[in-house]
C-alpha cells in the first residue's frame, strides 16, 4: 500500500502527458492541412485585375466615387488578385455599374403616421467580369445588391449620408466575393 501511495505523484503526471500526447496524434492530422483565407487562392483564372470606373445610372451622384473606393479597397485588402492601372495590363476586368437606390418606409413615427422614422435602403449594382485573354465573359451583368437600414432620428438628409458609406462597404464586399469565390 505504501509502494502505491509512493508511485501515485508520479502516475498523475504522467497520465496527464499520454493523455495530451493521445490528443495530439488523435486531432493533430485533421489540422495539417488547413489554410486560412477561401481556399479559392490558387484556383483563379486571372492574376491581374483591372477595375473600370463605376458607372452610376441614378440621381446619387457622390455613389460613384465611394463605391469606386470601397471596390479598390476590398481588393486589395483580399490580396488575392494585383490591381492594374490599364485594361492592357490585365487578366481580367471588372465594370461595375449603380443601377438604383430606393428607400422604403419600414417604421412611420409614433405622433404622425405620414413620416418614416426608418427607412430600409437599397443600392443595386451590375457588375460584370471579363478574362481579357480568353475574350470571353465569366459572368454578365450579374445583379449584386445590398440593403441597410436608416433611423430619421437626426433627419432623413443626414442619416441616408451617413448609410452610403455602409452600403458602398457591402456592396464591394459582395462584388469582390462574386469576382474571386469560385463560381
Amino acid at each position: 500500500m505504501s509502494a502505491l501511495r509512493l508511485l501515485s505523484p508520479v502516475l498523475r503526471p504522467l497520465s496527464a502527458v499520454l493523455c495530451l500526447l493521445s490528443a495530439v496524434l488523435l486531432f493533430g492530422p485533421g489540422c495539417a492541412h488547413y489554410q486560412l483565407g477561401t481556399g479559392a487562392a490558387g484556383k483563379l483564372t486571372f492574376q491581374t485585375l483591372y477595375l473600370e470606373p463605376v458607372e452610376n445610372k441614378t440621381l446619387l451622384p457622390q455613389a460613384r466615387a465611394l463605391l469606386s473606393t470601397q471596390l479598390r479597397e476590398a481588393f486589395a485588402r483580399d490580396g488575392r488578385v494585383t490591381l492594374v492601372n490599364a485594361p492592357e495590363a490585365a487578366d481580367a476586368t471588372l465594370a461595375v455599374t449603380i443601377t438604383s437606390y430606393r428607400r422604403d418606409v419600414q417604421t412611420v413615427r409614433e405622433g404622425d403616421t405620414g413620416l418614416a422614422r426608418k427607412f430600409n435602403l437599397t443600392l443595386a449594382t451590375t457588375a460584370t467580369l471579363r478574362d481579357r485573354r480568353a475574350n470571353k465573359a465569366l459572368f454578365e451583368n450579374r445583379p449584386i445588391s445590398v440593403q441597410r437600414e436608416a433611423f430619421t432620428d437626426s433627419g432623413q438628409l443626414q442619416s441616408e449620408y451617413q448609410t452610403l458609406p455602409l452600403l458602398a462597404e457591402s456592396l464591394a464586399a459582395k462584388v469582390t466575393h462574386a469576382a474571386l469565390d469560385v463560381w
